[in-house]
């Protein structure tokens, strides 16, 4: 097996873009790198599948949730949606306090797989939808908020089109979502029925159109009895919008047809969309030593100050191999290229904290930049101090003027502040 796809998910990097022109000296290391133009250029064409299909899209801040960006998120989506009550605030501080200031309406959607009882108070202040994962949750708090907000019920379609059951929603034993055999309980229980405005499903990660396209036909012949009790539908995230060979003009018929079919309002919830593409994470290479007999691929070991597991979790727990600017392509490589392999790994003390094997041009030297690809949507929002590993700082870059100003250092007593 060829090192560059030694792990199980591929990335859906599609290139360095305008990062090549990005001085990476002239970031801190490690440091985000988020670049506001490709920002800017991922919200217009979701604004545009917004504005041509009807549908209302909102942010997922579990994804993205870099707030010195909320003018801009304001500026072209209908909300946000949140996962508990510290993201809500956080939406209702940062994103809606910047739509309101401009005078547009501005949703803000939660849903948790579990609420605490102390928190839905305030939850159903901040919220327009509340979204509960289960009809007992709905029967706990539904008549609380039913005034203060709508309610929506988290369904699973029980059709699987993840590539990985961790990251699959609809795998056997999930705890996300009302199976949908059990849909006769809620709407044909009159107490349940009028509680219930929307319905919600999210099964998707980083795919195209035709998974939607699947997963809503599986869900249609047991939904379909019910549409009369229905105001909204929201088909959740996982949608690669963004992405160059995304069928956009395809998720516009369908979501289109869909509000047509249904006559409800539709909503969906790009996560990583918005963000796709538009930033890198910045480290630098701290140690090098060279065993080949020790390595199956008879890599250098390249030590950086980027931790997969404190920076990167998802490379692990996908697992997948991030794209690295400026690798030695594997046309080059055909083509009778000269690279060596180097085998990236974090300074923790995990031993699997292995960010990936990669061909590069020559060894790299103590002190060298390195940029890893696509880093600005959960990778952020994921990181952590293991070892006291430091965070990342954050840096915002516009890859047109080349203007670069660092938002956020994190210091020692970041660190400590955590413990106690």
């Amino acid at each position: 097996m060829d090192a560059v796809n030694e792990n199980v998910l591929p990335t859906q990097s599609f290139g360095p873009g305008s990062f090549t022109k990005l001085d990476l000296q002239q970031v801190p290391s490690p440091c985000f790198v988020v670049d506001e133009v490709k920002l800017r250029a991922n919200l217009e064409l979701l604004a545009e599948v917004g504005r041509a299909s009807g549908a209302k899209v909102l942010s997922a801040l579990k994804a993205f949730s870099m707030w010195r960006f909320a003018p801009l998120v304001s500026e072209y989506l209908d909300g946000v949606c949140t996962s508990g009550l510290w993201e809500a605030r956080l939406a209702q501080k940062h994103y809606q306090a910047s739509a309101q200031a401009s005078a547009k309406n501005f949703e803000i959607t939660t849903y948790c797989a579990a609420y605490k009882a102390q928190d839905m108070e305030e939850i159903k202040q901040l919220s327009e939808h509340i979204i509960f994962n289960s009809p007992e949750a709905l029967q706990r708090f539904g008549t609380q908020v039913k005034n203060s907000c709508s309610i929506g019920l988290r369904l699973n379609p029980l059709h699987r089109e993840g590539l990985v059951a961790k990251y699959d929603p609809c795998a056997p034993g999930s705890r996300l979502g009302t199976p949908v055999t059990r849909l006769a309980e809620v709407f044909e229980t009159p107490e349940l029925a009028q509680l219930v405005d929307g319905i919600h499903i999210h099964t998707l990660c980083e795919q195209d159109l035709l998974p939607l396209i699947r997963t809503w036909q599986a869900l249609k012949p047991h939904l379909s009895p019910y549409f009369k009790h229905l105001k909204w539908i929201n088909l959740g995230g996982g949608h690669h919008i963004t992405r160059p060979d995304y069928d956009r003009s395809g998720l516009i018929r369908f979501l289109k047809d869909l509000a047509q079919e249904t006559e409800c309002q539709i909503y969906i919830e790009p996560g990583e969309a918005v963000a796709l593409d538009a930033g890198v994470l910045v480290g630098e290479v701290l140690d090098v030593t060279y065993t080949p007999e020790h390595d199956p691929k008879g890599a250098y070991q390249v030590i950086l100050d980027i931790s997969a597991t404190c920076h990167m979790p998802d490379v692990i727990e996908a697992p997948y191999r991030p794209a690295l600017m400026h690798e030695v392509s594997a046309e080059a490589r055909q083509a009778g290229e000269a690279f060596i392999w180097a085998r990236f790994g974090g300074p923790s003390c995990l031993a699997g904290d292995q960010i990936g094997v990669y061909a590069l041009a020559q060894v790299p030297n103590i002190g060298d930049r390195v940029a890893f690809l696509d880093q600005a949507h959960y990778s952020m929002v994921k990181t952590n101090t293991f070892n006291g590993v430091p965070l990342p700082s954050i840096a915002l870059w516009s890859s047109q003027t080349q203007e670069l100003e660092l938002v956020k250092s994190f210091t020692w007593e970041s660190f400590e502040e955590r413990l106690s």
